[in-house]
């Protein structure tokens, strides 16, 4: 005849000596989850900065008036204009103005510089539609033709470097998360066969009483499950605290690029979930170990 099955509860919990958040486990995947966080968070990151680069170049044109004479220089920056407006597919026509010029110009002359007699180009920049962008030298030819001394450049063009190193650092991003997920659950592995090895002889004196294997799994992954939580919420508390400390820095920068890397409301509940799944895969992965290892036993 088989044995009834029995329920282990509190008082059967005690049987397993260990507490609570006892040893470098819950600690460990502090760690884990701390260092998880920064690479999730620079991923994201990363990925709205790919975005608002998208959305800012996109199909953006600059023109640039390059003419020593100051008459010549603004008949052709009137003429450039007008013929853009005239362009099919050119959404939008804009000429910057002398006090955006100044702060362009400001870093590389320093304060006053412009007020030198210095042929400062004409700066217009256009918004074309994707038929328009994709007729790119027909646009540069008419513009050219009007405006001999106007450079055409390709916004999108010159920042395709930056674009491919983002999107570089993003892959990398990706698979530090990947990696810092797969540490974790061999941490679990780990600790897990030595909670079994630690008390094996409990174990045996558990099976005597009628306990199934899945009911001494469930004791041992109870704490694993509440060390992962430990451990996450520490690391995610921890790892916010790094963000909001960096993301402070870089605002007082005041740069538009490294600004739109900031982490928009989606993707710090992201972040918050990392903990959360951090639970689920502990749970999981020691569940597996423990019934595998108790298996192997009998």
């Amino acid at each position: 005849m088989k044995a009834n099955k029995r329920k282990f509860g509190a008082a059967d919990r005690g049987l397993l000596p260990e507490g609570r958040l006892t040893g470098p486990m819950p600690w460990v995947l502090a760690i884990m989850m701390f260092l998880t966080v920064l690479a999730a968070a620079a991923g994201l990151g990363l990925g709205n900065a790919a975005r608002g680069l998208d959305s800012e170049i996109g199909n953006r044109i600059t023109v640039q008036i390059v003419e020593a004479n100051p008459d010549f220089r603004e008949a052709q920056a009137r003429i450039a204009a007008s013929e853009l407006q005239k362009l099919a597919g050119v959404q939008s026509v804009r000429r910057l103005s002398a006090e955006e010029m100044k702060e362009l110009l400001e870093p590389w002359l320093g304060e006053g510089g412009l007020e030198a007699d210095l042929p400062v180009p004409v700066i217009i920049d256009a918004e074309l539609t994707a038929d328009a962008y994709g007729r790119l030298d027909v646009i540069r030819a008419a513009v050219r033709e009007v405006a001999p001394s106007a450079r055409v450049d390709d916004n999108a063009q010159w920042l395709a470097p930056l674009a491919k190193l983002i999107d570089a650092l993003e892959l990398l991003a990706g698979g530090l998360v990947v990696l810092m997920v797969g540490a974790t659950a061999a941490t679990v592995v780990l600790a897990a066969r030595a909670a079994l090895d630690t008390h094996r002889g409990t174990i045996e004196v558990l099976h005597l009483m009628g306990a199934t294997d899945v009911q001494v799994a469930r004791l041992f992954q109870r704490r694993i499950a509440l060390d992962a939580l430990f451990g996450g919420v520490v690391g995610l508390v921890a790892g916010s605290l790094v963000l909001l400390v960096i993301g402070n820095r870089v605002g007082a920068l005041g740069s538009e690029l490294l600004g739109s890397a900031g982490l928009p409301l989606f993707s710090w509940l992201v972040l918050i979930a990392l903990p959360v799944a951090g639970v689920v895969l502990a749970t999981l992965v020691a569940r597996t170990t423990i019934l595998r290892a108790l298996g192997k036993l009998l």
